[in-house]
């Protein structure tokens, strides 16, 4: 694992409560990547992200949920109306969660997920109460992993899935590329650390679930941000971040740090599912 110490919790909920519209604009009501198989729009590979985690971790239907991380409700919307799943969502910004709720209510999903202002390494949830817990890309933000899926393990009924996608630091943790990059990426991403594959197949294990898959996506998220990139350079959002703040720029700034660290192997993109023994 490589750490960012700099990184403070408070700038991650700030930067949340104050992008959310950036998200919205430029990419879509799915905060996270999109898995591409082909040339399909950046909407439908979100989509498919989404999909395909959900058909990893078996989740068919009426599965109770909890979304770590739900951002504007994407994921929770998702799995509510295509899966009738009572999902909880979890988000460290107020902004996030309004936005998630008004979303719900529009999308008339059936039932209605649930989301709530938390902190993920803080919430408490009934132990053996939830079949999945489910995170796209929030785990990234986390100071403390390994206590996370502890607790998280704690919840899960026998059988029940954790459904995780995950920036990751690539296994060449020591090469000094590897650490320039993943630095650049967690300051301007706002990360603590970046675990390794191994890590989080450690971390699940020892929280006393078994291990089901591990996926790598790298090479078919990575028109993520070259997308991003480019509709930043067309738009005027760079001049909106100046002015609320360096952190804003400095966000836009590392698109180009993230994408050359995927393609030299510094980052991968993984999907871990594991499953707690019955």
């Amino acid at each position: 694992m490589i750490d960012c110490p700099q990184v403070q919790k408070s700038v991650i909920r700030t930067h949340y409560d104050l992008s959310t519209l950036f998200y919205r604009l430029m990419w879509g009501p799915h905060i996270h990547h999109g898995l591409w198989s082909a040339d399909e729009s950046p909407r439908a590979a979100q989509l498919q992200l989404t999909e395909r985690m959900a058909e990893l971790a078996g989740i068919t239907g009426g599965e109770r949920v909890i979304d770590v991380g739900c951002g504007m409700g994407g994921s929770s919307i998702w799995l509510a109306k295509n899966r009738g799943c009572n999902v909880t969502g979890v988000t460290i910004s107020s902004v996030q969660r309004t936005w998630a709720k008004t979303s719900a209510a529009w999308s008339r999903a059936n039932p209605r997920p649930n989301f709530m202002r938390a902190d993920a390494e803080e919430v408490q949830f009934d132990p053996g109460s939830v079949d999945a817990v489910w995170s796209i890309e929030c785990t990234e933000h986390l100071f403390d992993k390994p206590a996370f899926f502890q607790k998280a393990a704690t919840w899960l009924k026998p059988g029940g899935r954790v459904a995780i996608c995950a920036w990751l630091s690539g296994d060449d943790e020591q090469a000094a590329e590897t650490q320039r990059l993943v630095n650049e990426v967690c300051e301007g991403f706002f990360c603590p650390s970046l675990g390794t594959q191994a890590d989080y197949r450690k971390w699940l294990i020892d929280a006393g679930l078994e291990m089901r898959s591990t996926d790598i996506w790298t090479k078919r998220v990575l028109k993520t941000w070259e997308i991003c990139r480019d509709r930043v350079a067309a738009s005027k959002v760079r001049w909106l971040a100046k002015i609320l703040g360096r952190d804003h720029v400095m966000f836009l700034d590392r698109f180009d740090a993230i994408l050359e660290a995927y393609r030299t192997g510094a980052m991968e993109y993984g999907c871990f599912i594991a499953v707690k023994p019955k």
